[in-house]
């Protein structure tokens, strides 16, 4: 506990205009003096002295007799109140901690009283002990039947459900006499969690005048709404007179209200628990037994009732409310996000599984006007641009590996002194030593020029065909249809990559040629018109056999490492650029070594044979005379290698794709929408906001409407100066 007490106004009381002075010369103050002892004792590290002290100095805009900069109320509102809040808790009622943090009842705050407030949001226990602060009106440390009395009933106005505070419940926390018994703080936060539900009890037995039993469902709405109106969307609030067609009867028992104040208490693992029975569903789909499983799994008590479970499904499903009903993560979040909004009719996001990029989910219903046809031209456009640009990074960081690569597969074992490199490292060291640094990037020209539309259209199609085979409730897509999807996509390429292969091949050996042969060096449009266009796609065979099974293992691989592995978007992880750069890196592993043997074929059909070397008649005619002539291993020729460029280079072109969509995004881009609660976010918010708003929930159990009728709402961030005088 603190070694002071804080003393404030309650509910709906307005602050005097001309609050009291601090006495003349007393320098060394209770209050004082506590404030130093607090900033002593526990005095937080200098970066986040200097984030309070940002903070302080972007919001204080009250400037005192002394010079100094003070905050207000609605300074401090805006800097203490999370920029985004995915609760009901208004601004306004973010003041009721002004009146707590405001220690020399002023009504301004220094910079001395922001840190001390900053200070108590970093105790764990921060969103208990400022209620227990608002109830301490006389300062004691303690709080007494008059307290509490007189406190809540300020706080719950002329027009809220009747409390008896003699009730048997109050009794036995604070004695049968009045002053009999005091709380300390301890005490205090059992009352409080315990609070809710007598209310509800209470309320139930002064609404159920005929004493049968039931409430109507207005009388019900009227109930959750003092209670729990706060916690729960608009959606969700013009529902729950319907909570009674689940037990068509008089009206709504008392078993029923406790089971919905059962689910909203505990939304928080009504939310864990549904989202872990989605990810282990194969369609993304649960029904109530599934979430009945999986809270016996998860907890290890039956946490949740049948009754509970099926109000859950009521309120979460569009209809029918049946065990038999399957839903999906969005459809519970009207249930799960108070902020929710109902969604326009094409507004219908995923959760999950966009594919590879920024292209998103592609419905038929996008294609409805012209202004969305010319937005995703526009779109297209803009990731073909970025594919390219993604695509020549990748391509150059791994260039001089894929020229060892290519020279280490057209080397051919049968003909004598033909063999001029022993593995990959001698092949490197003579490359550097016959032909410099600058022989490593042989026709990088070519690839450069080409590698834009390749992965562009790659990673176009893998989304175009994912998305139409994407469930748009789920996110989710089977196997069978990843596999369609790469394989399309690495067909699709081959109109661009056959071509940029065959030059790139031919100019990539002509070092080794001009060393053997004295042969002269030829450019790339020479290569081009000696082909023709016929020519250019020499090879294409190989070239599918090679792309379709290398995109059919490549993108499904990528995906489920960072869905699987490193868990994107659970609870609205974003990965880092390591789990991103690993991730593409590792899928690319697998399929670059399994494609291989295409790529040794295609890479001696598209090489100009030279003399005493055998010529292909064709793919299947190149596999079976490598097999014959230089074993099974020469098939396997530069795996290695192969492995070591496409692996790191699809790494890297991944990598730079995503970063330039977050750093150069497309400026009518749809962001998906996912459902993101405090739950979701929590982790990565501010812990002190979050006990700032916690601390207001509790306040807000007693009535949800506590703190609106007195602040209202508040003014903007930007406000002219002010002078106190």
């Amino acid at each position: 506990m603190f070694p002071f007490s804080i003393r404030v106004a309650h509910c709906d009381d307005v602050a005097d205009p001309t609050p009291p002075q601090d006495p003349v010369g007393d320098k060394t103050s209770v209050a004082s003096k506590a404030i130093s002892a607090v900033k002593s004792k526990v005095t937080p590290g200098e970066s986040e002295l200097r984030r309070w002290r940002r903070t302080f100095e972007t919001h204080a805009k009250v400037v005192g007799e002394d010079g100094q900069k003070y905050l207000d109320t609605d300074d401090f509102v805006n800097a203490i109140a999370p920029p985004q809040d995915l609760s009901k808790i208004t601004r306004g009622q973010y003041a009721l901690l002004f009146r707590v943090a405001d220690v020399h009842r002023r009504g301004r705050l220094s910079f001395d009283d922001f840190h001390v407030f900053e200070t108590l949001l970093k105790r764990p226990d921060a969103d208990y002990w400022i209620a227990f602060q608002y109830f301490d009106v006389d300062g004691s440390g303690t709080i007494d039947y008059d307290e509490f009395k007189n406190v809540f009933e300020a706080c719950l106005g002329p027009e809220a459900l009747p409390f008896n505070f003699d009730c048997d419940w109050v009794k036995l926390y604070l004695g049968k006499r009045d002053g009999a018994h005091v709380l300390g703080y301890n005490e205090f936060t059992q009352l409080m969690k315990g609070l809710q539900g007598e209310r509800l009890r209470q309320a139930f037995a002064h609404l159920d005048s005929n004493k049968d039993g039931f409430i109507t469902p207005d009388q019900f709405k009227r109930i959750i709404l003092e209670l729990a109106g706060h916690k729960l969307s608009d959606e969700v609030i013009d529902r729950l007179p319907t909570l009674t067609t689940l037990n068509p009867g008089k009206g709504i028992s008392y078993s029923e209200v406790i089971a919905f104040y059962n689910v909203i208490r505990d939304m928080d693992m009504v939310e864990r628990i549904i989202r872990e029975a989605v990810a282990k569903s194969s369609d993304g789909r649960i029904t109530a037994s599934d979430f009945l499983t999986s809270a016996s799994q998860s907890t290890r008590y039956a946490l949740f009732s049948p009754m509970e479970a099926s109000i859950i499904f009521h309120f979460a499903s569009r209809g029918g409310s049946g065990a038999s009903t399957r839903l999906t993560l969005l459809d519970f979040a009207k249930l799960l996000d108070p902020r929710w909004q109902a969604p326009g009719v094409f507004d219908r996001t995923v959760e999950a599984g966009q594919g590879v990029g920024s292209m998103g989910v592609l419905s038929p219903s996008k294609w409805g006007s012209f202004s969305q046809f010319a937005k995703d031209f526009s779109q297209s456009a803009y990731n073909f641009g970025l594919g390219g640009i993604a695509g020549a990074f990748g391509a150059t960081m791994v260039y001089p590996i894929d020229l060892v690569k290519t020279r280490m597969q057209n080397q051919r074992n049968t003909v004598v002194g033909e063999v001029l490199y022993k593995n990959s490292i001698d092949c490197v060291r003579k490359v550097y030593r016959n032909e410099g640094f600058l022989g490593f990037y042989r026709g990088l020209g070519p690839q450069l020029i080409g590698v834009a539309p390749e992965k562009a259209i790659k990673l176009t199609m893998n989304d175009l065909v994912r998305g139409y085979a994407t469930d748009p409730e789920t996110g989710r897509i089977t196997v069978p249809w990843e596999l369609v999807a790469g394989g399309t996509a690495g067909a699709s390429q081959v109109v661009f990559t056959n071509p940029l292969e065959i030059v790139k091949i031919r100019l990539q050996v002509q070092g080794e040629l001009a060393k053997t042969q004295g042969a002269k060096p030829r450019g790339a449009l020479h290569i081009i018109r000696s082909l023709g266009l016929f020519g250019l796609y020499k090879g294409a065979s190989a070239c599918l056999l090679r792309d379709i099974p290398f995109s059919a293992i490549y993108f499904p691989a990528y995906n489920h490492l960072k869905r699987d592995v490193f868990h994107e978007g659970y609870n609205g992880k974003k990965l880092t650029f390591w789990e991103t750069l690993a991730s593409a890196a590792a899928a690319g592993m697998p399929a670059a070594y399994f494609t291989t043997p295409a790529d040794v074929i295609k890479t001696r059909l598209q090489v100009e044979a030279r003399k005493g070397q055998s010529t292909y008649n064709g793919l299947v005619d190149a596999g079976v005379r490598i097999f014959r002539e230089e074993g099974g291993r020469a098939l396997f020729k530069g795996g290695l290698a192969r492995v070591l460029r496409s692996s790191p280079q699809f790494g890297f072109t991944l990598v730079a794709y995503e970063y330039l969509h977050e750093f150069m995004p497309f400026p009518w881009d749809d962001k998906p929408k996912r459902l993101e609660t405090q739950y979701s976010l929590g982790s990565s918010e501010d812990i002190s906001r979050t006990r700032a708003r916690n601390a207001l929930k509790i306040l807000l159990d007693v009535h949800s409407d506590i703190g609106r009728r007195a602040v209202g709402a508040h003014a903007p961030a930007e406000q002219p100066r002010r002078v106190l005088v």
